[in-house]
């Protein structure tokens, strides 16, 4: 599946329940092969009132993939070869700060990335490129998102840092404070380096950081049981659905979306000389590059 005649396809990758979506048609779960090894799992394609759909489930369905072993780059590469060309993630996250309380959603729109067992960039040595990260979000997207879950009465914050840890362990209570004290707002597992490769693959890419609980730094956070979690879980998933709904039809008529920045995001960023480039590397990369690589 490509995009036809311009027209957006909306990328969603998030947890098994965000996909249960009132009102999405002509749903088929597909493989879709990458170069860069097996993605999370199937995708699953679908139609929104008349808007393309492709949704990944993160850790695959059942929760089978802890955040370091997620390829992350074969998922975004599958995702790119599936036609995506606006990219959400939904991702459950702690707070670290005391005015978001679980169940409040935040359009994330910086990182600070603390992860250091994952790979990645798509390019390397025989093919270099250096891509801008100083806004790492599509702001465009998040404006969309904006107005869909104030439309569904969502609890909302714009504009936050996402501290990205390794994992798979929960912070000891002094890196919390250290996070805090650098003015980061929640903590997450997974957004890096999902968003670099995004931006990489040219795709407009926006995170919706959904809050379940607080961080060990708060003096409630051992009170927090198994059981009040879940239930956050499941409100945070009624709410990203109804998002979801909210934000296909603003995608689908937005006019200034071809011309949006990330979708050029490699322009200038290739450094290897035409002649020095590795074929093999420049195969692996069609999907992701292939605008500026040529066949």
């Amino acid at each position: 599946m490509t995009s036809v005649d311009g027209q957006p396809v909306l990328g969603v990758i998030g947890g098994s329940g965000v996909y249960d979506i009132e009102g999405l048609v002509n749903k088929r779960w597909v493989r879709v092969a990458s170069p860069f090894g097996e993605a999370s799992d199937e995708l699953l394609f679908g139609e929104l009132d008349g808007q393309a759909m492709v949704f990944l489930p993160r850790h695959g369905r059942g929760h089978r993939i802890p955040p370091s072993g997620i390829n992350y780059l074969a998922n975004i590469d599958a995702l790119k070869r599936a036609g995506v060309t606006d990219l959400v993630s939904l991702s459950a996250v702690g707070s670290l700060r005391e005015d978001l309380p679980p169940g409040t959603f935040v359009i994330v729109d910086q990182f600070i990335d603390r992860t250091f067992a994952r790979e990645k960039s798509f390019f390397g040595t025989g093919l270099v490129a250096h891509v801008s990260m100083a806004h790492p979000v599509c702001k465009r997207l998040g404006d969309h998102l904006d107005l869909a879950a104030r439309e569904s009465g969502i609890a909302l914050v714009r504009g936050g840092t996402y501290l990205a840890m390794e994992g798979p362990q929960f912070s000891s209570l002094a890196e919390s404070r250290l996070y805090r004290s650098w003015n980061c707002d929640v903590i997450g597992m997974t957004n890096m380096p999902e968003a670099k490769l995004a931006r990489e693959a040219e795709l407009c890419y926006a995170t919706v950081a959904m809050v379940t609980d607080f961080d060990c730094w708060h003096p409630g956070h051992d009170a927090v049981t198994v059981e009040a979690i879940v239930r956050v879980l499941l409100a945070n998933a009624d709410a990203a659905r109804s998002l979801v709904r909210k934000v296909a039809p603003r995608l689908r008529s937005d006019s200034l979306a071809p011309g949006c920045a990330c979708r050029s995001a490699l322009q200038h960023a290739l450094i290897t000389a035409p002649e020095a480039r590795d074929p093999a590397m420049k195969e692996r990369l069609q999907a992701v590059a292939g605008r500026l690589l040529g066949n």
